[in-house]
């Protein structure tokens, strides 16, 4: 058993949630990987 909840169904602000947080133009993304913000320079 993978631990895996078939019952789950993700709302759209999950859905949402989950795409800023892998999209580096978003402050969700910087804020998962423990920053504040974006940073300035995040495209160096």
């Amino acid at each position: 058993m993978s631990g895996f909840n078939s019952d789950y169904e993700p709302t759209q602000d999950d859905l949402d949630n989950h795409s800023d947080q892998l999209n580096p133009n978003n402050d969700a993304y910087w804020q998962s990987r423990g920053e504040e913000e974006r940073p300035e320079c995040w495209e160096d």
